[in-house]
Order: structure tokens, then sequence, then C-alpha cells
């Protein structure tokens, strides 16, 4: 198996059963929605860029919040998706891969990356992205699979970065990155973050009542996911990119 994920837009090809499952699903709304969230804080007035927005669900509870959002993903109906759910984002289709060309430096004030570090093959230059177009008092808020729960799940080296390949409850084929948790600090620092907070949140008390065995799982082992904010490392010279800077 090649050691890439490739440039597919994966979800593509199931978008609108993702909407379905995620709305109101365990995972998503009762675990990754509301932790990011926290981690993000008041958002009134600021502009986030919604990187990997899927179907518009963090969006649309971020200009519920009095946000602008700038919303992208590699997948077209996803986007499509996030644009009828949430009339007030400005949505494009952006491979995540490559760089943010029209997205001005010093433009947001947070970008939100939720469960979609595992899917992008040079995390570095797509952080250093990210670092350039914060403005110096933002941050970056990300979800991603807990490294630990990884291991648990499939075995191996722990401290092995390597592709996997598995198909999900539902039928959904995808392939992704298993990292350890220094190659994600690593990463970061690399980009010219420093990490601010690094959470390894619980599920919302309202999931156990959906699904009391997940709940309990979950509220007591490392196997679901993990939340960091980052914030522009002040001591690291930004990284020089070809990309628009304001007038």
């Amino acid at each position: 198996m090649p050691d890439t994920v490739g440039p597919h837009p994966q979800y593509d090809t199931f978008a609108d059963e993702f909407l379905d499952h995620a709305r109101d699903g365990f995972y998503n709304a009762h675990y990754d929605r509301p932790a990011c969230l926290a981690l993000i804080g008041d958002v009134a007035g600021r502009t986030v860029l919604d990187a990997a927005c899927g179907p518009g669900l963090y969006a649309e509870e971020l200009v519920a919040r009095g946000a602008s959002v700038i919303g992208l993903d590699h997948s077209p109906r996803m986007v499509e998706l996030a644009g009828k759910r949430v009339p007030a984002g400005d949505f494009r289709v952006h491979d995540l891969g490559e760089p943010l060309h029209w997205q001005l430096e010093d433009s947001v004030d947070v970008v939100l990356l939720a469960l979609a570090l595992e899917y992008v093959d040079d995390r570095i230059s797509m952080l250093r992205e990210f670092r350039r177009v914060l403005r110096p008092d933002g941050a970056l808020v990300l979800s991603r699979l807990h490294p630990t729960g990884d291991w648990l799940r499939h075995g191996g080296n722990y401290f092995e970065s390597r592709v996997i390949e598995e198909t999900w409850n539902r039928g959904w084929n995808v392939r992704y990155w298993l990292t350890p948790l220094e190659r994600t600090c690593s990463e970061l620092r690399d980009a010219g973050f420093l990490i601010e907070e690094l959470r390894e949140p619980r599920p919302t008390l309202e999931a156990a009542r959906l699904d009391p065995e997940a709940y309990r799982r979950l509220a007591s082992t490392p196997e679901g996911f993990m939340t960091i904010r980052a914030v522009p490392d002040f001591r690291s010279r930004r990284p020089a990119v070809g990309s628009p800077r304001r007038p």
C-alpha cells in the first residue's frame, strides 16, 4: 500500500449519509463538536476558517454564535451541503494539500480543523498556511483521533507513522494516517505554533442516554479523540510563502 492518503476526496461518495450520521450522532454532536467549540471560545464578531468543513455542522453553530465563517472542503458535495445549511457562510472546494492562495495573510481569528488532520499527507505545509492566515492573536483548534486509541485498535509499532485503510460500520472505505502524539506536536512546532492547551475530552452527559456503553468507555479510556488549541509562536519566523499579503 502506498504510504500516502492521496488527493481523492474520500467523503464525497457518502457525504449525504455522513450528514445524517453526524447531525445528532454520538461521536460528532455529543463528543467532538462540543469539545472543539469549547476550545474555540467566544467567536462573536470574529472570522473563523473552518478547514475541512464537511456538511457545515460546526459552521452552523459558529455562525449562530456570531462568527463570520469561511469554509472549505475537498468534497464538492460537502461544500454544497454546507452552503445550503449555512447560507451566511462563504464555502469553497479546496484540497488542504494545496496553499490557501485565495486567503490573505493575517485575515482570520481562528482556524478550526476538526477530525481531518489524519487525511492530509503534507501536514506541515498545511499548518504553515494556517499560521500564515492567522492574525497574531489568533488560534488554531484541531481535533484528531487519539493516538493511543489508534494503537489499541490497530496494534503494531505505536511510534511508526503509517497509512491504514479500513471499512467503517456503515460501509465507508477510508484511508488515513496513524501517527503518534509526538509527531503531531513536532509538526505544530515546525509550522510555527505553540500548544496552548491539549484536552482529552469526555462525551456530554446527554450522550449517556444515546449509548451508555460508548459513554462509559469514552469517559474512562483514551479510545476516542483529542483536541488541541495552538497559537502562533512569535519566536519562530513566519514561513515565507507566495500567497497574498495584506496591502
